[in-house]
Order: structure tokens, then sequence, then C-alpha cells
């Protein structure tokens, strides 16, 4: 009894379908399956049928072309010519590289704006922020402005305002040449020496003022869009203008090296006659770029919407905020009321 109700060892475990009777019933074929014999059938009589195995079957053969192609988890897939994809890709990226570039570049310009613009306002009216004439250090004389295009004129105007200084420089150099011509005529003539001395005069007297009274206005005009130093401009360049073409037509004895004055000095001498001429060339040059600039900064004047309301506003308050200005009107009043005061006892 002990050999049924035993667990039996881990090594006698007993299999029930390896049983030998199981064995033999299951590969009989007088045996028919469940799917083959109905038990509730009345009509059937007898025992059941024998077991009848099926034939095999073979599977549904397929075309290899109607076959789908399958790609192995390594195998890329083909998602059009790499030939026809990569120089679309090498032109966006070299579109992407270019924008890069071009933003890197305006932010290290505006970087560069601010820290000038920065270092300027902490030391406003210092002597160092002083740039202009670039005088050399040994000079007893400092700088008497500041002076930067790049960093003081937006882009728009920079590009007029750089023409107008170097129209400035070639004024200069014009006064100076004006220097030379009548130099050389006062030492084939005498007589001229009344126009050898203005020729000093005018050199030394409109290069300074020239930069101080239209150059000045002009680039502080473009540089706050100020309507003031836009009609200060206007006026004083437009008298100037007049003068460089008085400077072309050289009246005798005005320190000019006219085409009068340079056609008379070819009957004296005529080396000194042909540099008066090419003076006299060069005055002209400078008229007729003068009256061209003259009509660019207006047209540009127009596009900034300066009005002379504007100017007469720009004017009255710079005169109310100027110590010395209501120092001396206070002053003024000030000895007015004591005069009447004392007219008055």
């Amino acid at each position: 009894m002990s050999k049924y109700t035993s667990f039996p060892e881990p090594s006698e475990d007993h299999n029930p379908f390896q049983d030998p009777s199981v064995i033999q019933h299951s590969s009989s074929t007088d045996y028919p399956t469940l799917d083959l014999y109905n038990p509730f059938d009345t009509r059937a009589s007898g025992p059941p049928p024998p077991y009848e195995a099926a034939p095999p079957t073979s599977p549904p053969t397929i075309p290899p072309q109607a076959l789908p192609s399958r790609t192995t988890p390594t195998e890329p897939r083909n998602y059009g010519s790499y030939s026809t994809q990569q120089p679309v890709v090498n032109a966006a990226t070299a579109d992407l590289l270019k924008k890069q570039e071009e933003l890197e570049r305006k932010a290290r310009e505006l970087e560069r704006r601010e820290r000038e613009l920065d270092s300027q306002s902490r030391s406003t009216g210092s002597s160092s922020q002083k740039n202009w004439p670039p005088l050399p250090s040994f000079c007893p004389v400092g700088p008497c402005f500041y002076h930067d295009i790049n960093v003081e004129i937006s882009q728009g105007f920079q590009r007029i305002v750089t023409i107008m200084y170097y129209y400035w420089m070639y004024s200069a150099c014009t006064l100076v040449f004006n220097f030379i011509s009548c130099l050389s005529l006062f030492c084939v003539d005498t007589n001229s020496g009344v126009g050898f001395g203005l020729a000093i005069l005018w050199l030394l007297l409109f290069t300074p003022c020239s930069f101080v009274c239209w150059y000045r206005p002009v680039y502080k005009a473009f540089r706050s869009d100020s309507s003031f130093n836009f009609f200060m401009f206007f006026f004083i360049f437009f008298v100037q203008v007049v003068l460089y073409v008085l400077m072309t037509i050289g009246i005798p004895g005005w320190g000019f090296s006219g085409w009068i004055v340079g056609l008379a000095a070819l009957k004296t001498n005529t080396a000194v006659g042909v540099i008066m001429l090419l003076n006299a060339l060069v005055f002209t040059a400078q008229a007729a770029m003068g009256v061209v600039l003259l009509k660019k900064v207006h047209s540009l004047y127009r596009q900034t919407g300066a009005s002379f309301q504007k100017a007469q506003a720009e004017f009255a308050t710079g005169v109310l905020s100027n110590e010395a200005v209501r120092q001396a009107a206070v002053n003024a009043t000030a000895t007015a009321a004591q005069g009447a005061f004392t007219g008055a006892r």
C-alpha cells in the first residue's frame, strides 16, 4: 500500500502518457478521431468506421517573382539614389552655413559697437575719447573731437558721411595746391604778393573752419537725426560752394589760382601758367562735386523726416539747456532790474 501512497523519487517520476496501453491505442488505426465519429447520429449503426489518415498535402507554390522582397535588419532601405540627394543636401548645408556666418558677423559688429558706445558713455567729455585730429603724442595740443564713422553713424548713412569726410580732405589739398601755385607766381612776379598772402590766409582759415562749420554739422546731423544741424550744414555749405565757384573763376588779387589768373600767368611764365591752370581745373572739380553732394545730402535729409519746426525746437532746447546761456540771461535780467530800480529812485 505504501507503494501507491508514497511520493515517487525524482528519478522515478512517472509519465502517464508513456503508459504502454496508451501508446498501443494511440498508434492503432482502428479508432477514428472525434471529428469523424458522431455518437448521436441515429442513422449510423454498428461500430464507428476505422481511422483513415488524411493524405499529406503540399503547400501551394508561389512563383519567385510574386514573393515580396524582405530586407534584413542590417540591410539599409532604398530611399532614392544617393547621387541625386547629395547636391540638394550640399546646397542646403552651404546656405545654412552662409546664413550662420552672416549672423555671427552681424553679432560681432553689434557687440563691438555696443562696447564702443558703452565706453564712450562712461567717459563722456574725457580727453582720452577725443581722437581727431590724430596728433602725435609729443604734440602739446591734443585732439579736439571724437570722430568714428563706423561707430557713431548708422549703416545706412555711413557712405555719404565718409564721402563728405573725403571731400573735406580734398578741399584742404586744393588749398595747399593753391598756396603752391601762388608761391610759384610770386617767385616770377613780385607784384602778386597780395595774392600770395591771401593764399596763406585761406589755407589757415578755411581748412579748420570748413571742418567745424559744415562737416561737423553734417556728421552730427546723420549721427543723431538733428534737424538743426541739417539746416546749419545747408546754409554754410551753400556759402562754401559759392566760394568754390569764385576760386574756380580766379579773380586777380584774391589769392585764388583760377582760370583768369592762370591764363594771365601764361604770358609771364609758361610753367607757372600750367601749374595755375591745373589748380583751376582742380577748383572746377571741387565746385562741381560740392553741388552734387549738396543735392545728395538734401535728398537724404528729406528721407529722415527732419523739418524746420524740429530745428526750431532743437535750437530752443539747446539754448535753454546751455548753462552759459542761462547764466548770461540771468545776469542780464538782474542788471536790467537793478537799473530800472535805480532809475525809479
